[in-house]
Parts: C-alpha cells; structure tokens; sequence
C-alpha cells in the first residue's frame, strides 16, 4: 500500500512539474474599438463608452454628466474560433454598492450565439482589481473551446461603472472579426430613456438589464439612456434624442426620477420635443412602478399613484392633439406577481428585470413588427 502511495504522489509530481513547465498559450488582445460596439446611441461621446454627446457637458446637471459615464446597455459583438475567450479592461473608479453586485456594477458577460436561435449565456468575470491605481481588470470566461468553427459572441459592459480602455482577448493564432450584422441588427433600434432602474440597477449581471434583455429578444439594439437619479426629463436630453437619425422606437419611463409636479409639468413638454422633430417614430410612455411597499405604506400608496396619474394626463392631452404613434403602458406586474422583483423595494433583482421585459417586449415587438 506504502509502495503504491509513493508511486501516484510521484505519478503527480512530475505531472505537476510538467504543467509547471509548459508555458500558456499566448494570448492576442483587440481594442474592442476595432470589432462592433451596439447598443450605443451617440458617436460623439467624450470617451468610447460614455453615453451622451460631449456638447452636453454644460447643459446637465454634474451628476447626470457623472451617471452618462458608466457603460450601462453598451456591448461588443465579435465572432472567433479561439479555444479561449477573455478580456482585459481598466474601470472609470472601480465602485462598490451595498445593494448591488460587483458583477453588475463592474463585470462583464459573455454570451454565444447557438443553432437553437438564442443568446446564451456563457459566464461572468468577477471584477476583481489587483492594483487600486491602475484599476485594471483581466479575466477568462471560459477555455477549451472547439476551435475549428467560426462563433458569435457579444460582452456586455458595466452597468454602473465607466470603462477607460477594453479589449478581448482570444488565441494568438486564433481568428476574430467584427461578427454577423444580422445578429443584434443595427438596422432596428429603439432609445430608451429612464432612471436607475432602466440604467440597471441592481442586476446581478451586465447582460441582465431590462435593455439588454429585450435586446436579445427583439434582434436590435438598444440604447440605454438611465441615468441613476437623473431621468427628470430634461429638455436637452429629449432634443439630443431627437438627434439620433436611426432610432426607431422612443422608450420613456422616467416617472421613479419625478415628482408628482415635474410628472405634471414636464412630461408634455418633454414628449412634443420628440414628436415635433420625430413625428414618424412611435414614442412608448412607462408609467412608474408601484413599488412593493406602497402596498402597506399609507402615504406611498397615494402617492405614487398620483404621480403616474399626472404623467397620464399628459398622455391624453397628447393623444388628443395627435393620436400618430404615441403608446402609454401601464406599471401593472412590471415586476412580477408576487413583488418579489427588487432588491430594496425599488431596484430590480434579475427576476424584476425579467418581468419587467417580458411585459415590454411583446408591446415593442407589435409596434416594430418584428
């Protein structure tokens, strides 16, 4: 018995040396610049992953300025045969919630495209930052891949973190383009406008926020305009909007951000900017959640209400001088049947988000005819 212990320990030792000695496979890494960015609505960004025009940099307030900074709803869409896929990024401030996961904040997700026509997802790398000055995050999704077939692959950034630099890593001797443009087809896009629920918060994961949820199920992009805090349907924001020549469908649901005289003063004016200078392009109005809480809380239960009824009656105003390609939902099980969908009563779990789509994108589907 001694005899047969001391032959597999040494069995394992050499193999151990042997794997100790080999060398990894080295790695060719790609600004992700050079493959295909989606979801994405303005070019003229001050950074890559920064999601409003610079020139409203002195027109919003510092902490919408602030919030346009994470990469929230942005992906890249690459195809590769590596037997590896990775990637290498440095974070804006590598923050920390206590309601929220790391993963979401400041991860990433990989998923694949497979025959049974879905996006899959295939792992999460843990946003872990070995050097505070730097801020530089690597990791591995996943290895031992077939690598004789070309595959389609899409990495969505941080929800609630900015990205500086970001690059995918696959084998050297690999091939690596920008992807199929049928998937995720630019040729449809909706802009959706909102507040830190629609900015992601607080999904476990990147690929798990509303927008990039209905992303997938609709085969187009979406950009994702929440702004934690900040959708208060600033008029600057509504005529950048206007601006984007290839959006398709407007998506408002900026009542959580809003008070019951800003839902009663704003919304009309906010809407006419979008119709005047898009009157073709249907505008979907979200009224805001009945958060599970109102429920037993007296003053809330009221409250709320009142606000959605004041963005309503903005609704019916507008609807009344143009009938043309406006849409109001209402917030019934926008996060699910049992309130179980939020974290803290107000930001959504993974589940949230998966109602919250589920509800929308049957709506977004008939509008777009797709």
């Amino acid at each position: 018995m001694k005899r047969l212990f001391l032959i597999i320990f040494a069995t394992l030792s050499v193999l151990a040396a042997t794997a100790a000695d080999t060398p990894e496979k080295p790695w060719r890494y790609t600004d992700a610049r050079q493959l295909r960015i989606v979801n994405k609505g303005f070019d003229n960004t001050e950074r890559p992953y920064w999601r409003i025009p610079a020139y409203l940099k002195d027109s919003v307030r510092p902490d919408l300025w602030s919030r346009q900074m994470c990469s929230s709803g942005i992906a890249v869409r690459f195809a590769t045969n590596s037997s590896r896929i990775g990637v290498r990024y440095t974070l804006l401030w590598n923050t920390h919630m206590i309601h929220m996961a790391d993963t979401g904040l400041k991860g990433t997700d990989l998923y694949v495209w497979q025959g049974d026509s879905v996006w899959r997802h295939v792992n999460t790398n843990r946003p872990y930052v070995k050097d505070k000055e730097t801020k530089l995050v690597e990791s591995t999704y996943v290895s031992n891949l077939d690598t004789t077939r070309m595959t389609e692959y899409m990495v969505y950034l941080p929800l609630y973190d900015g990205i500086e630099q970001l690059e995918i890593k696959v084998d050297s001797t690999a091939s690596l383009t920008s992807g199929a443009e049928t998937l995720i087809d630019s040729r449809t896009k909706i802009v959706a406008y909102g507040t830190s629920i629609l900015q992601g918060g607080c999904a476990s994961r990147s690929g798990m926020a509303a927008t990039n949820i209905i992303s997938r199920d609709l085969n187009c992009e979406v950009v994702n305009l929440g702004f934690s805090g900040e959708g208060k349907m600033d008029s600057c924001m509504a005529r950048a909007m206007a601006k984007i020549a290839d959006a398709d469908l407007f998506l408002i649901d900026p009542v959580p951000n809003c008070t019951e005289m800003m839902c009663d003063t704003l919304t009309y004016g906010f809407i006419d900017i979008l119709r005047t200078a898009r009157p073709d392009v249907p505008i979907v109005m979200l009224e805001g959640p009945i958060y599970p809480y109102a429920r037993q809380d007296a003053f809330f239960g009221k409250y709320l209400p009142k606000k959605n009824a004041a963005f309503r009656r903005n609704y019916e105003r507008l609807k009344a001088e143009n009938p043309r390609n406006l849409y109001y939902v209402d917030s019934v099980d926008l996060d699910g049947v049992e309130d179980d969908g939020t974290v803290d009563g107000i930001h959504l779990t993974d589940l949230g988000f998966k109602y919250y789509a589920e509800k929308l994108t049957p709506i977004l589907r008939k509008i777009l005819q797709k």
